[in-house]
């Protein structure tokens, strides 16, 4: 039988939310396990310049912010550790962590920071070029494109609120829509039809975007959903709006999830079992940036430090050593 490892915190994800919690945990003496997948940090390591994370006027590079990050919480305490989880054992206390290498873990508090991933085309020409003109977050890039053409895909209510939002910066719109019809609500949709900047491409998908060997968006290669037809829509970026899917499988049936599949939760980063916290985009698809994700990160480990302090047997550490005894 294998030998179970034990530990007060494991948390799982390695992106802004996981990450933060382990600063807080590792900082409150917890000593945590973050277990990051092979794809770690999450959707930043797919963007290229941050411009509005707190304290780095200038902007800092995604991959350069999660490397900080994990840094961070090294100095701290925290043990990172590369694996893929395969299940999750939450009817029996302590939980039990499964890996696809190694023994089973234990944790008696369990910080899941899984993350959403972003919907794309499945384009191979879009996949090489996210990060270098093609964007899955109006929010985070679309100050890059002052003054230049961009184009947007997607049909529903998040969609049209981006390409309204990206207004503010681009010379014009397009959005394109494989339907002659949105599904956006009705107020949204005239919204969108009323701002001068957004035009509309029906019945249109991406077939291509140019020029991967640039490095850069140039035009994208439109396909007629009803003719076949195909054309060109010179662009300067691309941004795909199509929704996102929260990183719920290991918890399907055990956790609540919503109908979209995002884990609820209450009372701060609580989730319906108790000792099992949820942070960052899988618990959260309204506001979907890097620093609210670190926000809930720092929530979901406070609330488990609390969580365990009301365990039987806990050890109550001194103030000077706990995540609130510096009050930052």
């Amino acid at each position: 039988m294998a030998t179970v490892e034990s530990r007060d915190v494991v948390i799982i994800g390695s992106g802004p939310a996981g990450l933060t919690a382990a600063v807080y945990a590792a900082r409150a003496n917890l000593a945590p396990l973050l277990i990051e997948g092979f794809s770690a940090g999450g959707q930043l390591m797919l963007t290229t310049m941050v411009e509005n994370w707190p304290g780095y006027r200038d902007g800092i590079m995604g991959p350069a912010l999660i490397s900080e990050l994990r840094a961070q919480a090294q100095r701290f305490g925290a043990e990172i550790r590369t694996g893929q989880v395969t299940s999750v054992d939450l009817h029996h206390r302590p939980f039990h962590v499964n890996l696809s290498e190694g023994g089973p873990i234990s944790a008696r508090a369990l910080i899941i920071a899984t993350g959403a991933s972003a919907r794309l085309l499945g384009l191979p020409s879009e996949r090489a070029l996210v990060g270098h003109g093609v964007s899955t977050c109006a929010t985070c890039d679309g100050f890059f494109f002052r003054n230049r053409p961009i184009a947007i895909v997607g049909g529903g209510d998040s969609a049209m609120e981006e390409a309204i939002f990206l207004t503010k910066f681009a010379s014009k719109v397009s959005v394109i829509h494989r339907r002659d019809k949105l599904r956006a609500s009705k107020i949204m949709q005239e919204k969108a039809f009323a701002n001068p900047k957004i035009e509309f491409h029906w019945n249109s998908e991406v077939d291509e975007v140019r020029d991967v060997a640039s490095g850069a968006v140039s035009s994208l290669v439109l396909r007629d959903t009803v003719s076949g037809a195909t054309r060109e829509l010179a662009v300067d970026g691309l941004f795909v709006a199509i929704g996102h899917v929260p990183n719920t499988e290991l918890f399907t049936g055990r956790l609540d999830l919503d109908a979209n599949g995002y884990i609820r939760t209450h009372t701060g980063t609580r989730t319906n079992v108790s000792g099992a916290f949820a942070c960052g985009d899988v618990q959260d698809h309204v506001y979907r940036q890097a620093i609210t994700a670190a926000g809930s990160g720092c929530m979901a480990a406070l609330d488990a430090e609390r969580y365990l302090e009301g365990l039987p047997g806990h050890v109550e550490v001194s103030a000077a050593s706990s995540a609130y005894g510096s009050h930052h």
